[in-house]
């Protein structure tokens, strides 16, 4: 596989070739519990009979459409995803990294419009991430992200530490163009974003005359037990980006705009060949009907308290810390213990898990994951946890 395709993630030598829900099956037949769902992608499971039906029927129908032009689906599922997140406006992208190139883009041409050439910088915060881009990259607040053999970076980004009020005091001027920030750390160790700092850090950049953008990639569509984590976070964001699981394994991205950033874009702003092809659009409204089903989204918030209350309950001495929202989980691992060796032996045993920062094992299992599939994944995850504690 190396040879052929360059193995940027370090993939495992493992081949999948079909699942159903929160179960996969190996080439060699084998059985594996997934408790990462394509990274948060596949928020539906494998084989969701609901969204595979939609794709099905849009596939007979259309796949793709120049931009040039509007497809019914895509109007369809532009007016309720708006509809549903109280946003005004948007744009369809095909990934995380695109959708907050976007919004980066969005927030310099705000800055242009409202304060001149010198309202450029960016806010983001300590331990983010932002994507694999140059200027995703350089928004991320992780050194490790940033390597010389990627330089020069792009200019014009800033960070300061979550959740300390001190560091709100000097982070935002009349340079600022924007805050962008997480609202659940996903890959920089699950961190929590406290509500009540996240709001003064809103209000200190919106007193400066900035955007506010949350970076729902992975917390967006439901994963962490509402359908935007910004809605429990109470910031009220000008903007807001969207992928992962916002098509259920078609690849699409989005960014959402509304207040002060309505109206920035214009023809020509940000363009993209595939983007909200009509495909990826009716993926998107299987899994858009799925997630404001009635009781669907408390049930991932039960779901994830009681893998959290469950771990927590083990008492096992490896464990230092589980935190997490709705089904965005963490294992934070006591020192001395390599998180990367947990999830090769979690594989090993039948498991798909992942790390996060330096130092957690991360789970982002489906949405529709039954109790079942849950019961049988901790088993397992449980008897891996105490091999390294002997």
């Amino acid at each position: 596989m190396e040879k052929k395709i360059v193995n940027n993630y370090g993939s495992f030598d493992l081949t999948f070739v079909k699942g159903k829900n929160a179960t996969m099956y190996s080439a060699d037949g084998r059985k594996y519990i997934d408790f990462i769902a394509g990274i948060g992608v596949n928020c539906l499971g494998h084989n969701n009979r609901h969204l595979v039906k939609a794709i099905r029927k849009q596939a007979s129908r259309q796949l793709h459409i120049s931009n040039y032009y509007f497809s019914d689906t895509g109007l369809e599922f532009a007016d309720r995803l708006l509809s549903a997140t109280g946003f005004t406006g948007g744009y369809f992208g095909n990934s995380g990294a695109e959708a907050n190139e976007a919004a980066i883009k969005l927030a310099r041409k705000y800055g242009q419009l409202n304060g001149g050439s010198k309202r450029k910088v960016i806010v983001t915060l300590e331990s983010s991430f932002h994507g694999r881009t140059l200027a995703t990259l350089t928004a991320t607040g992780q050194e490790r992200f940033h390597p010389e053999c990627f330089a020069p970076y792009p200019e014009g980004f800033k960070t300061i530490k979550p959740n300390d009020f001190d560091s709100l005091k000097n982070a935002f001027d009349d340079t600022t163009a924007a805050l962008l920030m997480e609202c659940v750390q996903g890959e920089g160790g699950v961190n929590l974003i406290n509500p009540e700092w996240a709001k003064a850090a809103a209000e200190a950049a919106r007193n400066a005359g900035a955007l506010v953008i949350a970076d729902e990639v992975q917390t967006g569509m439901g994963r962490t037990g509402t359908l935007l984590a910004s809605d429990w976070l109470g910031i009220n964001p000008d903007a807001v980006t969207l992928a992962k699981g916002i098509a259920g394994g078609i690849p699409m991205g989005a960014c959402l705009f509304r207040n002060k950033a309505q109206g920035v874009f214009e023809a020509g702003d940000h363009q993209s060949t595939f983007a909200g092809n009509p495909l990826a659009c009716a993926a998107g409204l299987a899994v858009l009907e799925t997630l404001t089903s009635p009781n669907f989204l408390e049930r991932v918030e039960e779901a994830g308290e009681y893998i959290r209350n469950t771990i927590r309950n083990w008492n096992l001495p490896i464990v230092k810390e589980v935190r997490g929202k709705g089904l965005l989980i963490g294992t934070q691992i006591t020192d001395g213990i390599k998180p990367f060796d947990i999830e090769v032996k979690c594989l090993e045993n039948g498991l798909c898990t992942t790390t996060a920062g330096s130092n957690v094992i991360r789970f982002l299992p489906p949405l529709t994951i039954t109790d079942r599939e849950i019961d049988e994944g901790l088993a397992i995850y449980k008897s891996t946890l105490e091999e390294f504690c002997k």
